[in-house]
């Protein structure tokens, strides 16, 4: 008895002791990720009007917070099991009074060595001027973007993604995740948003005047707006409508869900 006993205890022990090192060994970073190895990067540049910027092969959430500054501040928070993972996947940023490129590198090895190892996992956080083109490419996580001046390509999302729409043209694609645009002005190019599983829900400001079209669409089109008048007959494979007194374009097609039109904020949660 007092062998079993003692077994016990010292099986006990040890399952105590490794529920502590793998605690012990990890970090909370504002509840976004967690790892035994990780590091920060800290930067800042000067932008001048209408410079290029662009985010690419970053495995976890981007967002993107824009102002009336010349100054872009880069955080990028990088976590792995441990520090051989950590180096076996880098962020470059290159960066000129021009443009601003952020590009994540694929992980060296095979692929049995990542599947071994794990992954790198980011979390990449900038401060942008408005004025600015922006493109964000190739992400495995969510996708927050403020308002800017200029073009705006994303593409390549596997996660929602959040973005507001200003003077320039919007392209939004491939994305695997519910889109919301907020639409305060809109440029004579428009928005095209194309080949998107999940909902896409389209929140304009007042007075805003706007054609809007959708093709292939396998899921039901709502307005929420009074000054919204449909033309034709409407289903899923052609709506059209006019918004307001008519204008830019808003091209849909290939979406695997609802779209949704409303005006202003949406307590929407879908």
């Amino acid at each position: 008895m007092k062998r079993w006993m003692i077994a016990l205890f010292l099986v006990v022990v040890a399952a105590a002791a490794g529920a502590f090192r793998s605690t012990t060994g990890k970090f909370n970073a504002n509840n976004l990720t967690t790892g035994e190895a990780r590091e920060e990067v800290r930067q800042s540049y000067q932008l001048s009007p209408g410079a290029n910027v662009e985010v690419r092969g970053i495995n976890g959430p981007v967002e993107i917070e824009t102002g009336d500054t010349d100054s872009a501040e880069v955080y990028i928070l990088r976590t792995a099991n441990n520090q051989t993972d950590l180096d076996s996947s880098r962020i470059t940023i290159t960066a000129t009074p021009t443009s601003l490129r952020i590009q994540g590198e694929k992980s060296s090895g095979n692929f049995w060595q990542r599947i071994w190892h794990g992954e790198v996992k980011h979390h990449v956080t900038l401060k942008l001027p408005r004025q600015i083109a922006l493109t964000v490419k190739g992400v495995n996580g969510t996708v927050k973007a403020g308002e800017v001046t200029g073009a705006v390509q994303i593409s390549g999302v596997n996660g929602k993604v959040e973005t507001a729409q200003t003077q320039g043209y919007s392209e939004i694609s491939g994305v695997n995740g519910r889109v919301t645009v907020a639409i305060r002005q809109i440029g004579e190019k428009g928005i095209r948003i194309k080949g998107i599983n999940g909902t896409v829900e389209l929140r304009f400001s007042d007075k805003l005047n706007a054609d809007l079209e959708a093709r292939g669409i396998n899921g039901k089109v709502s307005a929420d707006m009074p000054d919204v008048t449909v033309q034709g007959e409407p289903d899923r494979s052609n709506y059209s409508a006019r918004i307001g007194a008519g204008g830019a374009p808003i091209t849909l097609s290939g979406v695997n869900g609802s779209v949704r039109l409303t005006r202003g904020p949406s307590a929407s949660s879908e």
